[in-house]
């Protein structure tokens, strides 16, 4: 976490049990450099708060959203359309209907409030998403990405090499 006063990336969860899931944003936000501060609300049990907080993102501009929430999974869409920037939700697996609520409820935003949804759980991926959005004004980190993806890439490829030189079985022996 950053200086609250000067972020590109706001990370909002519902619920202290999503930090174990909306950690992995912070992870990848912190191996790109990117600024960040995390918060938990819930717009249903404190709705004050959550607009205040949405208006405190607004006047220190805040580049980017990363919400996560599970169940009704409310919160992503009540902040895209209260802060004018691009919101990013992960929804976040529930007991009762494992996270399909919560894809749902993100997913399905009405028109002009529009929310990127990415997998449950998936929050990891938000980050890349928000990096690669603030790397298009940002040539550094539009660098770093590409790395990113290049390490993806050559780490599949050593596998594969590993696969073919091995043998399914021995491969799988040593997994």
């Amino acid at each position: 976490m950053k200086n609250k006063n000067n972020v590109d990336v706001a990370i909002i969860m519902g619920s202290d049990s999503d930090l174990p899931i909306m950690k992995d944003a912070a992870k990848f936000l912190d191996e790109m450099g990117i600024s960040y501060e995390m918060t938990i609300l819930s717009v249903h049990r404190c709705p004050k708060e959550s607009s205040e907080y949405a208006e405190s993102l607004k006047q220190r501009k805040v580049k980017l959203i990363i919400a996560g929430a599970g169940g009704a999974a409310h919160l992503p869409g009540v902040f895209a359309a209260m802060v004018p920037v691009p919101v990013i939700g992960v929804p976040i697996q529930s007991k009762t209907l494992s996270g399909i609520d919560s894809l749902y409820s993100i997913v399905q935003m009405p028109s002009g409030i529009p929310v990127a949804t990415v997998a449950i759980n998936g929050a990891k991926n938000a980050a890349i998403l928000a990096s690669t959005i603030l790397a298009t004004s940002d040539e550094n980190l539009k660098n770093k990405i590409v790395e990113f993806k290049e390490n993806m890439k050559n780490g599949v490829l050593n596998k594969n090499e590993k696969l073919q030189k091995l043998g399914y079985e021995a491969y799988l022996s040593q997994m």
